[in-house]
C-alpha cells in the first residue's frame, strides 16, 4: 500500500476531520528542530477514530525504517483499521498506542550533571528527549508535538515549558549548583526533598543575590560589582590551576573531559591536589561566596527566580522546576570545572545582575475549600503555575483552557479517567482535552502542580 507523505499542518488537518470510526495512515517528514541542522526522519503516523465515542482518536507513531515498522507498513495492505489491528500493529512496531482523548504520561530523562541530575519531564533538547508511554513502550514527546502542535499545545509551534526536578548530591560544594543569572529564562522552585545527612534540622538553601550587610560596606553599587568582580576573578584564576591538574588526572584515569563523574570520584581528585592549593581555593571560594545571600529552604518552600537574579540551589535540596524553555544563562562562578563551556560569563553577568532582591510575597490562595486548596505559586508574563491540595476523597475538575497543562505529584495519588500519577510521576494534558477531573486516591492528602502557558 503507497501512503501518502505529509507535512505542516496537514496531518492536524486530516486527524481533526476524522469521523466516528475513520481512521488515517500516512507517512510525516519530522524536521527534528533541537538537532543541529535539523535533519529530517520519516514517520509513520496511524490514527483512528473511536466509533462509539466521538472526539476520541487512537494514535500510533514509529520512525518509518526502523526494519519492524516496514514490515508492519506492508502488512497495512488491505487491513481495515480497527483498534485490535492498530493495537497489534502498536505491539509489533513496539510503540505505544496514544489515546489523544486522555492525559498523556509522561517519561522523564535523567541528564548528568557535575553537581547531581536533572530530571527533564518535557524536555526537546540535543542533550535528550523526554518520552510519552503507555507502560511498556515510549516515543518521543517532540514527534507528537511535531505532527500536531496546534493540536496537542493550543500554542502553534512553541514548545512546551521545561517541567524537570533538580536532584544535587547531597555534598558541600560538589552538590552546589553554577551561580549563575537569566535574560529570558524565567524559574520557579518548589522544594520536594531536603537530604537530612547534609542538613540534619531540615532546612536547606539556595544562594539567592547578594548580602546586606555586604553592600553596606561600599561607598556604593558600582563599588561593591568592581570588588565582587575582582572576588570572583580571584577565585577563578586558582580554579583555572585545579581544574587543569584535575584534566591531568581524568586523562591518566581514561575518563573524558566534559564527563560528569560521582562526587566521590570527584573527590578523591581534588584530595591529589597539592595542599597548599587547596587551602587557597577554599578561602578565595569563602571570601567570593561571602558577597552573596544564602536563602533558607525547607520542603514545601516556593522561589520565583526574576530575570537577572543570580542564584545557585545548594546541595541536597531537591526541588521540581518549571521554566521557560530557553537554554540561556550566564555563569557568574561555580566550584567545580564548567563541562558545558570554556569560560564563565562573569565580567557580563556582573554588569547584568540586579542587587536589590525581589519583594517576599506570599502565594494567592484562589480557592479554600475544605476539600480543595487551590493556590497561586507564580504568575509570570509566559506561564502560571498553582498548587492544589485534594483532601481524602476529594476531586477538582480541571478547567477547560485553549491550551496544554502540565500536571506532576508531589505528595499522594492523582487518579483522572483511567489514568494515575503518583509522586514525581506528570503527565502532559493536551490543549482539546475535556472534563478532566482530578481524584485523591491517597488515603491522605494529594497535592500536584499545574502549570498553563500564557
Amino acid at each position: 500500500m503507497a501512503l501518502r507523505v505529509m507535512q505542516g499542518e496537514q496531518a492536524t488537518e486530516i486527524l481533526s476531520a476524522l469521523g466516528k470510526g475513520g481512521s488515517t495512515a500516512f507517512f510525516y517528514n519530522f524536521r527534528q528542530w533541537y538537532l543541529p541542522d535539523s535533519p529530517q526522519i520519516q514517520l509513520l503516523v496511524v490514527a483512528l477514530a473511536d466509533d462509539n465515542e466521538h472526539g476520541k482518536i487512537w494514535l500510533l507513531v514509529a520512525e518509518a525504517n526502523e526494519p519492524v515498522v516496514a514490515a508492519a507498513v506492508n502488512a497495512l495492505a488491505g487491513v481495515e483499521i480497527s483498534q485490535a489491528a492498530l493495537t497489534d500493529l502498536a505491539r509489533a512496531c513496539q510503540v505505544p498506542l496514544v489515546d489523544l482523548s486522555q492525559p498523556l504520561k509522561l517519561e522523564p530523562v535523567s541528564i548528568p550533571k557535575p553537581w547531581g541530575q536533572e530530571i527533564w519531564y518535557t524536555g526537546i533538547e540535543q542533550r535528550g528527549l523526554s518520552l510519552v508511554s503507555d507502560g511498556n513502550y515510549a516515543v518521543p514527546l517532540a514527534w507528537l508535538i511535531g505532527i500536531l502542535p496546534g493540536y496537542l499545545t493550543g500554542v502553534g509551534d512553541q514548545p512546551p515549558n521545561l517541567l524537570k526536578i533538580l536532584d544535587p548530591l547531597p555534598d558541600p560544594v560538589y552538590g552546589d549548583l553554577y551561580f549563575e543569572l537569566h535574560q529570558e529564562k524565567r524559574e520557579v522552585y518548589v522544594v520536594t526533598h531536603v537530604d537530612k545527612e547534609a542538613w540534619p534540622d531540615g532546612i536547606g538553601g539556595i544562594r539567592y543575590g547578594f548580602s546586606d550587610e555586604m553592600r553596606k560596606r561600599f561607598d556604593n553599587d558600582r563599588a561593591f560589582r568592581s570588588a565582587y568582580r575582582d572576588a570572583v576573578k580571584a577565585y577563578r584564576g586558582v580554579r583555572k590551576q585545579v581544574d587543569v591538574l584535575i584534566d591531568g588526572m581524568r586523562k591518566r584515569d581514561g575518563i573524558a573531559p566534559d564527563e560528569p563523574v560521582p562526587a566521590l570520584q570527584a573527590k578523591q581528585w581534588h584530595g591529589e591536589v597539592p595542599g597548599e592549593l587547596r587551602e587557597t581555593e577554599a578561602l578565595l571560594r569563602e571570601a567570593m561566596d561571602s558577597f552573596t545571600q544564602l536563602m533558607p529552604l525547607q520542603v514545601g518552600d516556593v522561589v520565583k527566580v526574576p530575570l537577572l537574579m543570580p542564584h545557585a540551589l545548594q546541595h541536597g535540596v531537591r526541588t521540581v522546576e518549571f521554566q521557560t524553555p530557553a537554554y540561556e544563562r550566564k555563569i557568574l562562578s561555580f566550584a567545580q570545572k564548567v563541562l558545558t563551556q570554556k569560560s564563565w560569563d562573569t565580567n557580563e553577568a556582573v554588569e547584568l545582575m540586579i542587587l536589590d532582591p525581589a519583594e517576599a510575597q506570599g502565594l494567592t490562595v484562589l480557592e479554600d475549600g475544605e476539600a480543595v486548596k487551590r493556590e497561586q505559586i507564580v504568575s509570570f508574563p509566559d506561564f502560571a503555575v498553582q498548587r492544589i491540595t485534594l483532601e481524602k476523597d476529594a476531586s477538582w475538575l480541571l478547567p477547560k483552557i485553549e491550551s496544554y497543562a502540565l500536571v506532576i505529584a508531589v505528595v499522594g495519588t492523582l487518579g483522572f479517567g483511567v489514568r494515575k500519577i503518583s509522586s514525581e510521576q506528570a503527565v502532559f494534558v493536551p490543549a482539546y482535552c475535556e472534563d478532566i477531573e482530578f481524584r485523591n486516591l491517597s488515603v491522605g492528602p494529594c497535592v500536584v502542580l499545574v502549570s498553563f502557558p500564557r
